[in-house]
């Protein structure tokens, strides 16, 4: 029984695996989309996002498996129930993909205003960040999830200057209104990018030590 039980459990953490891998791949496509003007890309996006759903159920219905038929307790069941959110996270993550696609169109002729912003070095910093957070999940490392956390606060003040820079645009110039609007929407997704792999961060220091720290910052609690 112990046997059949690890093997699930590593069934678990491989699925989980891919499915981070594909979310990866998707993000990365679709800033490559975004910085090439290439709308083709949209659809190889949009089919990955089925596959990506797909992989959210199969590991959904293993994890509830899990639970129901070996009733872990202590660090298995952490894991478990770590695993569940951080796929909620990656599918999350999975759908901000498919609006960055969505941006591509509605600003493919302000590759300049694109690149002055900085919107594209923060979506570099968000990205990474979401690798890290899924590295510290597959190795347990709590001490790299502490450093991805630290990283949020910088990325939202990436997405202050931003939206400072294009609403200064906007006021500029009527023909910056409709591409900036786009792109503090862009700004926007990229921002919700790096809160998801700081919640995995979150996610994996519970699972490694036992401790909750989300919502720490908010409520005024120290996550040393």
């Amino acid at each position: 029984m112990q046997r059949h039980f690890i093997n699930e459990l590593n069934s678990l953490k491989d699925h989980i695996i891919k499915m981070a891998t594909m979310v990866d791949d998707q993000i990365s496509t679709a800033f490559q989309a975004l910085e090439s003007n290439n709308e083709d890309l949209r659809e190889v996006i949009k089919a990955t996002e089925r596959e990506i759903d797909a992989y959210d159920n199969l590991i959904q219905t293993l994890t509830e498996n899990l639970l129901a038929l070996f009733q872990p307790v202590a660090t298995d069941l952490r894991f478990i129930k770590t695993s569940i959110m951080v796929t909620n996270q990656l599918e999350r993550c999975g759908d901000i993909a498919v609006n960055i696609s969505q941006r591509v169109r509605k600003s493919i002729n302000y590759g300049n205003l694109i690149a002055d912003s900085e919107i594209l070095v923060m979506g570099k910093i968000a990205n990474a960040m979401l690798k890290e957070a899924m590295y510290s999940f597959i190795h347990g490392d709590s001490q790299l999830a502490k450093t991805i956390i630290k990283k949020d606060d910088f990325v939202d003040e990436m997405n202050k200057k931003i939206f400072d820079f294009l609403t200064d645009k906007m006021a500029e110039s009527i023909e910056y209104i409709k591409p900036g609007a786009h792109l503090l929407i862009l700004s926007r997704h990229i921002e919700r990018l790096a809160d998801h792999a700081t919640n995995i961060a979150e996610d994996v220091i519970f699972m490694v030590d036992a401790r909750l720290v989300a919502h720490a910052k908010r409520l005024g609690l120290s996550d040393d």
